[in-house]
């Protein structure tokens, strides 16, 4: 991850955005989890974006299909402060009813909450499933 200093200020480098953003609580979370789905679970950079809009809401990040025409999953982060509740996973619950992904994933960096969706059916998962999991 490269950081940069500016007055007093912390910045990263948001790859996936192309540009320096303000390293705040919510942003480490988001740019350590986005890197260790690239790394470890081999999903595509590319394949990947960050501060997407919905129609009237914005995802913290979300995973295209190989096609790029449609979204296989919603991501949400949270500051490793704020507890993964019921109202934050309802956050995500709320966004994809506008785009009907098969997955959800809600992190806070040291808990992670992953969600398969089948037929309006929220499936809990108990891991991070793997690139060519999700092509299934």
């Amino acid at each position: 991850m490269l950081t940069r200093t500016e007055q007093r200020k912390e910045y990263v480098f948001c790859s996936w955005r192309k540009k320096w953003v303000r390293l705040t609580p919510e942003e480490w979370v988001r740019q350590h989890f986005l890197e260790k789905l690239t790394q470890e679970y081999h999903y595509p950079h590319e394949l990947m974006g960050v501060e997407i809009q919905l129609k009237n809401k914005r995802t913290d990040a979300v995973v295209y299909s190989p096609q790029h025409n449609r979204l296989i999953m919603l991501l949400e982060f949270k500051a490793d402060n704020v507890a993964l509740t019921q109202e934050t996973l309802d956050q995500i619950v709320v966004y994809n009813r506008q785009c009907c992904v098969p997955y959800l994933i809600l992190s806070n960096g040291k808990q992670t909450i992953v969600a398969h969706v089948l037929e309006n059916k929220i499936n809990y998962m108990p891991n991070i499933p793997e690139w060519k999991e999700l092509l299934n």
